[in-house]
């Protein structure tokens, strides 16, 4: 029997974006044969649990890093024409721009200083080179003229597009149960290896049970976002948790999504801090706004346990509606927090194999998970079931570069 008829036995740890657009792409590459090969989706809660399910889901050809940023803007065209993406996951092209703003004061606890922010460092140095003046569209009627002081055009419907994250996630894990993925729920606790430094299981325990087990495996892929380093130490993958809220606007609000820079109010007039929430109109009269990163909180050992610090969302809240009468008025639907994945070496996510046989990593993809997955997970399964990839050139981003 040849090496390609051989049963092959894989296992992802972690059911965010990443791992579950592996198992889409490893469930429907032609190689895959279900009633031969097992493919096993570990997670520790539920699916999209994490950031993957509470981010904003911005989708850009001006995002980094550019060796998968074009692949995976395709792809998520690709997989939306495909399988009735704007119905499903809320796939749509939109405008997008940077506003400078004076907001009013609002009514509520004044924010917080910002000395424990981090930037989630969305917009690039080549973003930021997009920028250009280009006057405040027509149809972005719904911030205050009055507190707008300019807009700079960062891109349009042919550059840039949205999904709603958890939708798109639980759907593409979704897709690929149908083509034959079993889902296990637990945690993973360790990545077994022979006596020759080969894979060969991962030990986890049963989020039901509670009980130790374990799944047989030739290749294990690493895709657990922050936990990365929970199951595999010396990945370089830090966590920087940021906060979001969801708001149903008073009324139904153009496709935009915007950067911000608003000068905020304080009593007596003065002017306050700057701060920069991001603001995306979604579908179905849904807004989502997200505030700056911090670490203030480590993290905990799974997605379920994430602590919300209301006062924050309450300033992320304040931020967007002391430019918007919209938002202002609106009802906030979600308060929530989650944790992104940083790489502490490197400037990209690492994505590859690494230096054990048969362990592959996807994993660290900051505030662009949800854009690089699927080009994440093509390039990953194309390394399973070709032995190289194919769709791009990644090799700046491997893992072995760097310590794993």
């Amino acid at each position: 029997m040849s090496a390609e008829q051989q049963k092959r036995k894989i296992v992802i740890i972690g059911g965010g974006i990443i791992g579950s657009t592996t198992a889409y792409f490893l469930s429907h590459h032609e190689k895959f044969d279900r009633e031969r090969d097992r493919i096993t989706l570990l997670e520790a809660t539920k699916i999209a649990g994490g950031a993957s399910g509470k981010a904003g889901g911005l989708l850009a050809l001006w995002a980094y890093p550019n060796c998968i940023v074009p692949l995976s803007y395709r792809l998520h065209k690709e997989l939306a024409d495909k399988h009735g993406g704007a119905e499903r996951w809320g796939y749509r092209a939109v405008y997008c721009g940077s506003i400078d703003a004076r907001g009013r004061a609002s009514p509520s606890t004044p924010a917080k200083s910002n000395g424990d922010s981090v930037s989630l460092q969305k917009r690039s140095e080549k973003a930021l080179g997009l920028l250009r003046a280009a006057g405040v569209p027509k149809d972005l009627d719904w911030v205050s003229t009055d507190s707008l002081v300019s807009y700079d055009y960062m891109g349009d419907p042919t550059t840039t597009a949205q999904v709603h994250p958890y939708h798109f996630t639980t759907s593409i894990a979704a897709l690929a149960e149908e083509k034959g993925v079993n889902v296990v729920y637990g945690s993973a606790t360790q990545i077994c290896k022979s006596d020759d430094g080969v894979v060969c299981a991962v030990e986890y325990k049963e989020k039901k049970s509670g009980e130790q087990k374990k799944l047989d495996a030739d290749t294990v892929i690493l895709t657990a976002g922050p936990w990365t380093r929970e199951v595999w130490p010396q990945a370089p993958i830090s966590a920087l948790r940021a906060h979001s809220v969801t708001i149903k606007p008073t009324r139904d609000v153009s496709a935009y999504a915007l950067f911000t820079n608003i000068e905020l109010a304080r009593v007596g007039g003065k002017r306050g801090r700057t701060v920069t929430p991001e603001i995306y109109a979604r579908p179905n009269q849904e807004i989502y706004a997200c505030g700056e990163g911090d670490t203030l909180i480590p993290l905990p050992t799974s997605s379920d346990l994430v602590q919300v610090d209301e006062s924050r969302c309450q300033d992320i809240v304040d931020q967007v509606g002391s430019i918007s009468d919209e938002l202002r008025d609106g009802e906030i639907t979600a308060r929530q927090a989650c944790y992104l994945p940083n790489v502490s070496r490197g400037s990209g996510p690492l994505i590859g194999e690494t230096s054990v046989k048969g362990l592959l990593m996807g994993a660290g993809h900051t505030c662009w998970g949800i854009q690089n997955g699927p080009g994440t997970g093509k390039c990953l399964s194309e390394l399973v079931w070709e032995g190289r990839v194919t769709s791009a050139k990644l090799g700046s981003l491997e893992p072995r570069k760097y310590g794993c």
